[in-house]
C-alpha cells in the first residue's frame, strides 16, 4: 500500500471521527445555566473545545487506520466474508 493511500485513508477516518464526535460533551446555555447573548441560538454550545475534539479525532482515526491497514495486509475480513447475497448468476466459476 502506498503512503498516499495511507494518508488518504487516515484523512477520511479523521473527518468521519471528527463529525461523529462533535455532539458529545457539548452543553447549551440552558443546560449550564449561563447567560445568553442577545440573538444567540438556543442550541448554540457554551463549552465547545476544538482542541479536545482534534485530539480525540486524531486518536480514533489513528486506531481505525491501523486496523484498516492491518486488515488489508493480513486479509482478516475479505469481500467474500461480507457477501451476504451470494455470487450473482453468471459470475461463478461454474458459469465459465
Amino acid at each position: 500500500m502506498k503512503i498516499t493511500s495511507i494518508v488518504a485513508i487516515y484523512a477520511l477516518f479523521w473527518v468521519m471521527s471528527a463529525f461523529l464526535l462533535l455532539p458529545f460533551g457539548v452543553r447549551t446555555a440552558d443546560e449550564v445555566g449561563a447567560e445568553k447573548v442577545p440573538g444567540q441560538a438556543d442550541s448554540a454550545p457554551v463549552n465547545f473545545r476544538p482542541g479536545r475534539l482534534v485530539l480525540r479525532a486524531t486518536a480514533i482515526a489513528a486506531l481505525l487506520s491501523a486496523l484498516y491497514i492491518a486488515n488489508y495486509l493480513e486479509g482478516w475480513v475479505t469481500i467474500e466474508d461480507i457477501n451476504i447475497f451470494g455470487t450473482p448468476p453468471g459470475y461463478g466459476p461454474e458459469d465459465n
